[in-house]
């Protein structure tokens, strides 16, 4: 039976000298040593934590200095019309010490899914309020199950990318697993059980005032974007602060399930008893997860993969979730798959009898980025230019910096031409000008052309992106933000 104490009876009666931020990463990490120093350790005086000055203060500052800070939930208050408000995270600690904090009802926003041929993607967005106690729970939270989540796991966590989870495919793939469970939960986060949550959130959280929290948030509801006032039985909402770390906590049951035989003692533990295993006809198996989206690795068959399929939607059921029939697929890495937009594929290297396991640029990012280019340059549009290159800029720098580290060369120069000249035949367009008018203002003095310039902004090239290297696998090695001395 795990352990009931209290967390924070060497807590300092008075601020540590460090600021407010200081404060709660110094609370943090105490949380995260008793955490890990404890395997079985449930936390009880948790809800201090939550409702304290600074932990309000910090977690409204990273509400607002979010990119959804403009967006309004249902009361039809911005980030920037709460700060105005004098008095708002004094009121909102006094509901929160009080108990009569209510969550309110997440305003629904339908959003097309990348590549989805029409089809949408609801999101969630809470209240400024209630986005602002969900950081606050989110700070409290996240140190503790940090401690116990495995490093197969990459998706919504600190100091971890996709890159991490791809290069460790790379890595797994090289040695030997090549069979792949493609594997796609249907629905995940609109069909996680609560119950299934709030288990794996008692496990180590034993605090009534926060557990009741964490479940207000699930239970909050649904308004509909007709106006419509929806309960939620299942699922945690996207868009929510708190939705990805909660996923997460539930998801780790799977993190388990096929990671305890890598584990110390067990059956794949180390690399004489994963050959041992494999002389005997065994095969031997790795999960990688980001979020909802996951492979399962295999060193065997494919019938191997299949038989980890069953095992894998076993364990799945008791959260409420399964596996999608028509986009889960056991596939064989010379065929190639898709996973978080790279399309990793094992082939031979050109001009050697060598094989390796590569990373390129799957066709539905370009498809994705490509119609953001075409809609910010259509030939009608009356848009300020400079305003348009900033855009444009912003776009294919975040999209080159994702991708930059994927055999990726040949993909950012088509996307170079691709981009320019949709901006060329846009100002084509608008000021009127001919080709000859091109010609003149940007061919250089040696017949090659120059960047193409508003206002002090240059369009950024994607061909030129420098440092086109792969990704370097970091594995157990990636700390948390609470360093441990």
């Amino acid at each position: 039976m795990p352990e009931d104490v209290l967390p924070n009876g060497s807590a300092p009666t008075v601020p540590a000298p460090l600021g407010l931020s200081g404060r709660v990463l110094e609370m943090q990490t105490k949380l995260h040593r008793w955490a890990v120093a404890e395997p079985g350790r449930r936390f009880d005086d948790l809800f201090n934590f939550v409702h304290d000055p600074a932990t309000l203060l910090v977690a409204f500052e990273r509400v607002a200095s979010n990119q959804g800070a403009r967006t309004a939930g249902v009361d039809g208050l911005t980030a920037t019309d709460v700060a105005s408000a004098p008095g708002f995270l004094t009121a909102l600690r006094a509901d929160l010490k009080s108990g009569s904090f209510r969550p309110l009802p997440v305003r629904e926003r339908k959003i097309p899914k990348p590549g989805g041929a029409g089809k949408v993607r609801s999101l969630g967005i809470p209240s400024v309020a209630d986005r602002t106690v969900q950081a606050a729970l989110k700070l409290v939270l996240e140190p503790i199950f940090e401690a116990d989540f495995l490093p197969v796991s990459y998706g919504f966590r600190p100091k971890r990318r996709a890159q991490d989870a791809i290069a460790e495919i790379q890595r797994f793939g090289i040695k030997g697993y090549h069979w792949v469970l493609d594997a796609d939960i249907e629905a995940a986060f609109d069909n996680v059980s609560h119950r299934a949550v709030m288990d794996a959130v008692r496990v180590r959280v034993k605090d009534k005032r926060v557990l009741a929290l964490v479940k207000a948030f699930l239970k909050a509801g649904i308004l509909t974007e007709d106006g419509q006032r929806r309960d939620t039985h299942t699922g945690t909402p996207q868009g929510g602060i708190l939705s990805p770390l909660i996923f997460n906590i539930a998801l780790s049951v799977l993190d388990e399930h096929l990671h305890r035989d890598w584990k110390p003692g067990g059956r794949m533990d180390g690399q004489y008893p994963r050959k041992k295993r494999r002389r005997h006809g065994l095969p031997n198996w790795r999960i990688v997860r980001y979020a909802d989206d996951f492979a399962a690795l295999v060193h065997g068959t494919a019938d191997d993969a299949r038989a980890l399929q069953h095992e894998v939607a076993s364990v799945l059921e008791p959260l409420g979730l399964k596996l999608s029939p028509a986009k889960t697929r056991i596939v064989h890495m010379e065929d190639g798959f898709d996973f978080l937009g790279f399309r990793i594929q094992r082939k031979r290297k050109r001009g050697s009898a060598k094989w390796y396991v590569y990373s390129f640029i799957a066709e539905r990012p370009v498809r994705s980025v490509k119609d953001k280019i075409r809609a910010l340059t259509r030939r009608t549009s009356q848009a300020n230019p400079a305003d348009v290159l900033i855009r444009l800029n912003q776009i294919v720098h975040g999209w080159t910096n994702y991708f930059r580290h994927a055999v990726a060369k040949h993909t950012f120069r088509m996307l170079g031409i691709f981009l320019w000249r949709r901006v060329i035949m846009w100002f084509k367009t608008l000021h009127r000008w001919s080709w000859k008018d091109i010609r003149k203002r940007l061919l250089g003095p040696h017949g090659s052309w120059l960047p193409i310039t508003v206002d002090g902004v240059e369009l950024i090239n994607p061909a030129r992106t420098p440092a086109i290297t792969r990704y370097r696998y970091r594995g157990d090695t990636i700390s948390t933000p609470w360093a441990i001395a």
